[in-house]
């Protein structure tokens, strides 16, 4: 056999034993694809995000806006009213508008939410064109209107309190899930979850021990994260931030369940971990654990609401940066538990005890 042949023979070999690898397949073909699809949804063909402003009262600004200048208004901002100030910043502190008008006399004040940043820089760029512009088109007079910024958030609060929850949402669901789902598959890979049926102690105990060391884990994390952002980066802890550590308790025991449904579905340690890496890694994007999901499209923004981790996001958010109280990680909670409680019962129904 020649070189050129023995190259071809060896060269189809390698080509049809990675074919027959569909492990191998998935992660050097479809997952990055599946990022692509992800990456393209989120940025691929869009414009300038609207961005939701909600006006408090009459705006002397807007009626002295000619008639392009409103046009290019209306196009930038999806406006609704209100009388009620108070209403209107707890919605721009909820994360339901992005910012909040009001006049002063000749002065437009702009209540803004310092939850994503960028968008935060852009609508007070926008505002101060539609001001200066509106100015500009007064020709011959001095500049009548002003802009004013005013932050809804606690004016102590640095970035580290807008990244923080994000992270540490991602940090305790990927620890729970490939914790759960690896050792799962390796109790079951070694036997040692038929040794443990003959061992004088129950199914429970074996379980709480699981669970519990899960929970402290996260719990761990927890501190971690917290101590050292106000060690190192100016993390102020205010408000009702301890209501997040029942929500971290309850979201760990959600993400446990996908490791626990991953770990029954395959058939080694290393695929049961992929399997978690699969479902938790992607979650982060359309959770908002890295950037904020407002400009993405509606479909995206849909599939993302009904997302674990973005409950659990949401929910530490609330309590750690917006100020809200206690009663704002019940739902979360709910949400996270009711989740968790599916999940496992589907796990359970489908788990073996011996791999095929």
């Amino acid at each position: 056999m020649t070189r050129l042949a023995a190259f071809r023979a060896l060269s189809l070999a390698i080509v049809r034993g990675f074919l027959r690898d569909r492990a191998s397949v998935f992660f050097s073909m479809v997952f990055p694809l599946m990022f692509l699809v992800l990456f393209g949804g989120l940025l691929g063909s869009q414009g300038p995000s609207e961005v939701h402003l909600v006006q408090v009262g009459e705006v002397a600004l807007l009626d002295e806006m000619d008639a392009d200048a409103r046009a290019a208004f209306d196009d930038t901002f999806e406006v609704t009213r209100s009388e009620d100030l108070a209403y209107a910043i707890a919605e721009v502190r909820r994360g339901d508008a992005d910012v909040a008008i009001e006049m002063h006399g000749d002065t437009l004040v702009a209540h803004y939410t310092e939850t994503d940043q960028v968008k935060a820089a852009v609508t007070q760029g926008a505002l101060r064109a539609f001001v200066d512009g509106t100015n500009v088109a007064q020709s011959g007079e001095p500049p009548r209107f002003a802009l004013e910024t005013e932050r809804v958030e606690d004016e102590s609060l640095e970035t580290i309190q807008f990244v923080t929850p994000g992270l540490l949402g991602w940090a305790v669901a990927m620890s729970a899930a490939f914790g759960a789902a690896a050792t799962l598959q390796g109790w079951r890979q070694t036997k040692l979850l038929r040794r443990l049926q003959l061992a004088p102690v129950s199914t429970r105990t074996i379980v709480a021990a699981r669970v519990a060391v899960t929970l402290g884990i996260a719990l761990v994390q927890m501190a971690i994260f917290l101590g050292l952002g106000a060690a190192a980066f100016g993390l102020t802890l205010t408000g009702s931030w301890w209501a997040a550590v029942p929500l971290v308790v309850v979201g760990t025991l959600c993400f446990m369940a996908i490791g626990l449904l991953a770990g029954a579905l395959a058939r080694t340690t290393e695929g049961a971990v992929n399997a978690a890496n699969i479902v938790v890694l992607p979650m982060a994007f359309l959770s908002g654990s890295f950037f904020d999901l407002s400009a993405a499209p509606g479909w995206l923004q849909a599939i993302s609401n009904v997302l674990p981790l973005k409950h659990l996001n949401e929910g530490m958010l609330d309590v750690m940066v917006r100020g809200e109280g206690p009663a704002a990680v019940l739902v979360p909670m709910a949400v996270l538990a009711a989740f968790a409680v599916v999940v496992t019962l589907a796990a359970a129904r489908i788990f073996r005890w011996e791999t095929a």
